[in-house]
């Protein structure tokens, strides 16, 4: 791409870099100034877009799901209100049809004017921890249309002219669950916009605005420049992949695929997600805005070193078939998008880019999961309404030369923060009864996964309490790639260890709940890389030492002998000799263990002969842990994926 540059080298760095502090200026307003502990833990994102709407310039820690879409709803409200914009105007809109996310992620955008002339946009965007609709949190999984998810805001003017637009703002947050913390999130937002204009202000009375608008165009070409210069150099051809759904509920038994296929030109990456699943009957179908973002995203992993701006956008181009589940038209439900078809686009472009650039390869990462409590806090006499919200980390993909990371946010956002425990505890009768990696999460592999967590609680003080919970993976178990195996199903459970247990799965709502009641649930590790046959038998030693593998499974997935001496001073010892026969038997038997009859798989596990690990990683099996019976469909589905990515490499 040949541009004419018109700012000197050192003006448009300043200027660059400027404009990454002015967002980050931002953020640290809404991180000091918001009144939700979701948005405290940093599920915001901000940007500046110019008067076209188009994104100059993300932050430094920005959700990657939020940066992708910002842009679009910049454009919707420029579409809605043309000519109509006056200084002092703010807009609000979480309209997930109109280039959103989900009812949740509630976006105001701040229009900068310089002598009478709209030159840019400011874009807050933080996840309101309740919209309104039928559940406490807003995450109903009945819901097959968006009008029990919550408002549904499109662009709409709430301040004029520098008026607040006191009776707007009223219709919309008395429709929310606390509503004074949502005004609370809210002043937040366009506070943190304000600081935005103060600081272009600031740069366009040292640079005149001439200048400065120059280097928003030239940022935009910049990043143009630099991804098709990249894409230049790589291989040119078509690729393709398929990640799944866990199901649809009305449906039952069959995973829904996501079909990912890219093209790579001289200088542009395409997209064809042609073929994916049309829309379920529940809300993890994603709209137009946030799949799109998937591939934005799931791209933008693989190149590190280029600033994400809509120049980059220019390059990566996406085609999302109508009435699909990667684009579920209004009134489809939509909020679980982040938990269903945005990771699933994400992790298939891993894959994909995993074998053009192996050099940086990824296998597959845990699934994004919400656990949502919402009732009556009887602590003190008050009673007030309380929303325990949260999101765990888990473990990453295994990687081409190392283990994935450990205990990791996931790629919906690496930016989020873990919430602290005591934080929640003060503001919630919610107590956090553990919170620790879980032993064998990591998928085996030459290099593992990351671990994932597990976490549990107990109710304390309540009244009127459910429970709601959106996640995924549960039957498409986070996989590995290049011989590697899967980690572990996802899923919560009530009550755990009580004659009460009940497996809830990954996708419920409105579970009632009493006092005393506990719950648990694992994030999964990630996805392991290589054949675990080939790991280094020390770094499995290692392993053991960590407690980051079991004896057990350091024999069933790796094939190595660890004999425990003395575990308080974490003395084990290898049995070469009795490594090199199970390695050499699991190489000569894992072929028939794969194609092995599901039902007999069924009826082992039902007899106690083999452990949920090995229904997944020895037999490709998947079932329903509810009933505990196998799911052929879906079986068949998961053990051709894993064909292809694991058994194909032994």
């Amino acid at each position: 791409m040949e541009t004419t540059r018109t700012l000197d080298p050192v003006t448009f760095e300043v200027l660059k870099n400027g404009f990454v502090n002015l967002v980050d200026q931002m953020a640290e307003q809404m991180l000091r100034t918001c009144y939700s502990f979701v948005i405290y833990n940093r599920d915001f994102s901000c940007a500046l877009c110019d008067a076209e709407g188009n994104t100059i310039m993300q932050g430094t820690q920005d959700i990657s799901v939020h940066v992708g879409t910002l842009h679009l709803t910049a454009k919707a409200v420029l579409e809605d209100f043309g000519d109509d914009i006056h200084p002092g105007d703010v807009f609000l809109v979480n309209d997930p049809y109109r280039g959103g996310t989900h009812f949740s992620d509630t976006r105001v955008i701040y229009p900068v004017f310089y002598e009478g002339r709209l030159i840019a946009l400011m874009q807050t965007n933080g996840h309101w921890a309740d919209v309104g609709g039928s559940n406490p949190g807003s995450f109903d999984v009945t819901a097959k249309e968006h009008y029990g998810e919550g408002m549904r805001i499109p662009p709409v003017r709430i301040y004029s002219k520098g008026q607040y637009l006191k009776d707007v703002v009223n219709i919309i947050v008395k429709n929310m669950r606390l509503p004074e913390e949502r005004l609370g999130d809210l002043r937040s937002q366009v506070e943190a916009a304000k600081v935005g204009e103060v600081q272009l202000q600031a740069m366009i009375r040292k640079y005149g605005v001439e200048t400065v608008l120059e280097a928003f165009s030239e940022v935009q070409n910049y990043v143009e420049r630099l991804t098709r210069a990249k894409v230049k150099t790589l291989p040119k051809g078509t690729w393709e992949t398929v990640d799944y759904i866990d199901m649809d509920p009305e449906v039952g038994d069959g995973l829904i695929p996501i079909r990912v296929k890219m093209t790579i030109t001289d200088d542009e990456i395409l997209y064809d997600l042609s073929g994916s699943h049309p829309y379920i009957s529940c809300f993890l179908n994603a709209g137009f805005g946030s799949a799109l973002s998937g591939t934005y995203a799931g791209t933008k992993t693989f190149f590190p070193e280029i600033p994400l701006n809509s120049g980059f956008y220019r390059v990566v181009k996406t085609h999302l078939p109508e009435n699909s589940v990667v684009n579920a038209p209004s009134p489809v439900a939509v909020s679980g998008y982040c938990s269903g078809s945005f990771e699933k686009i994400m992790n298939a472009c891993f894959e994909l880019w995993s074998n053009i650039m192996p050099e940086r390869a990824l296998a597959c990462s845990f699934n994004l999961e919400y656990l949502l409590i919402g009732g009556y806090d009887t602590r003190n006499d008050a009673r007030d309404y309380f929303m325990w919200y949260d999101w765990m980390a888990g473990g990453h993909g295994g990687r081409i030369d190392r283990d994935g990371a450990n205990t990791t946010s996931p790629v919906f956002g690496v930016g989020l923060s873990v919430q602290p425990c005591e934080g929640q505890e003060r503001l919630s009768p919610v107590l956090t009864t553990k919170h620790e990696i879980i032993t064998d999460s990591a998928g085996p592999g030459k290099y593992r996964g990351g671990c994932g967590v597990e976490k549990g609680g107990q109710l304390t003080d309540i009244e009127g309490t459910v429970m709601s919970y959106c996640c995924d993976r549960s039957r498409s178990i986070t996989w590995g790639i290049m011989g590697g195996l899967p980690s572990i199903p996802q899923g919560a459970v009530l009550n755990p260890g009580s004659d009460s247990e009940q497996f809830l799965g990954t996708i419920f709502s409105n579970v009632p709940l009493q006092k005393g009641d506990t719950f648990t649930r694992p994030a999964a590790g990630g996805g392991g890389l290589g054949d675990p046959l080939e790991r280094d038998m020390y770094a499995v030693l290692e392993d053991v030492i960590d407690e980051y593998v079991s004896i057990e499974r350091a024999r069933k997935d790796y094939g190595v002998i660890i004999q425990e001496i003395d575990r308080d001073l974490d003395q084990f010892e290898i049995d070469y000799e009795a490594t090199q026969r199970e390695r050499d038997y699991i190489r000569n038997n894992r072929n028939a263990w794969f194609n092995e009859d599901p039902k007999e798989v069924e009826r082992l596990y039902r007899a106690g002969d083999i452990d949920q690990m090995d229904v997944v990683r020895k037999y490709g099996v998947i079932m329903d842990y509810t009933t505990n019976d196998v799911l052929p469909i879906s079986t068949a589905q998961y053990r051709e994926s894993m064909e292809k990515r694991t058994v194909a490499h032994w």
